[in-house]
């Protein structure tokens, strides 16, 4: 396993990847061309099926640049997210943790027994059954489970959060939180930035990697200062609209 995302997010290594939010597997390839380290493919807040995470999981791969596909399941939900663990991503992230309970069963989704309860089958990730020993030999070890803070609920309980065995990454939800504790947008607030301080510490003392997303340029600095190890800089659809915006603002300064 060394060298996978799974052991240098556990090593917590400084890594950096891009969120993809449009259903194309143009769009998949493209990014994974980028230099960053993984592409997320967002099942929760996008029009991504399983078939065009599918799709794009392949596309990342296709591309052969060194990235690799993590997927963002739409609920914390045992049988979607056996589905997608099934289709071979490097990594997984459940959102919407509401509570230490809530979180041990997501962990416990992503590992087969006896470390948890995810289903055996022949699929993708085994090469379709071909390989399916060493593929349940390695799997709980390959595969990073990555759990996001972005409730009050899991903030209360983020300190037990952090230490359960088979996590490997924390990653703090900036727009739910913030929304969560009653000061949407406002990520100067005390009650936000000591949210973050909190979840921080809690995934140092645990030796768990903690990551974010970065929105926009003016973010990403910031984002780094709150102390996390790896970051998804930026939104395809972000990537689209700035980039239209510059063009289109170039085009009418060349006219005045």
């Amino acid at each position: 396993m060394e060298g996978s995302f799974a052991a240098r997010l556990r090593n917590r290594e400084p890594l950096v990847g891009v969120w993809s939010i449009i259903d194309n597997p143009t769009v998949a390839e493209h990014l994974a061309h980028a230099d960053a380290d993984f592409v997320v493919l967002d099942g929760e807040h996008s029009e991504n099926t399983i078939e065009d995470i599918g799709v794009g999981i392949r596309a990342i791969e296709a591309a052969d640049a060194g990235t690799v596909p993590v997927v963002r399941v739409s609920e914390n939900n045992g049988a979607e997210i056996r589905r997608l663990l099934d289709l071979d991503p490097r990594g997984i992230v459940v959102p919407q943790i509401e509570s230490l309970a809530e979180a041990e069963a997501a962990v416990d989704a992503t590992q087969y027994p006896p470390e948890g309860v995810r289903g055996v089958a022949g699929c993708r990730a085994s090469e379709y059954g071909q390989c399916l020993g060493e593929y349940l030999d390695t799997a709980n070890e390959s595969i990073a489970t990555i759990l996001q803070i972005e409730t009050e609920g899991a903030l209360e309980d983020v300190e037990e959060i952090a230490a359960i065995d088979g996590l490997d990454g924390l990653f703090i939800g900036p727009a739910d939180l913030s929304a969560r504790l009653g000061v949407f947008g406002e990520f100067e607030s005390e009650e936000f930035l000591a949210a973050i301080e909190r979840t921080v510490a809690a995934a140092a003392e645990h030796d768990v990697a903690v990551g974010t997303l970065a929105t926009g340029l003016d973010s990403v600095e910031r984002r780094q200062e709150w102390g996390v190890d790896f970051m998804a800089a930026g939104t395809d659809i972000g990537y689209l609209r700035e980039s239209a915006d510059q063009y289109l603002d170039r085009y009418h300064d060349s006219r005045e």
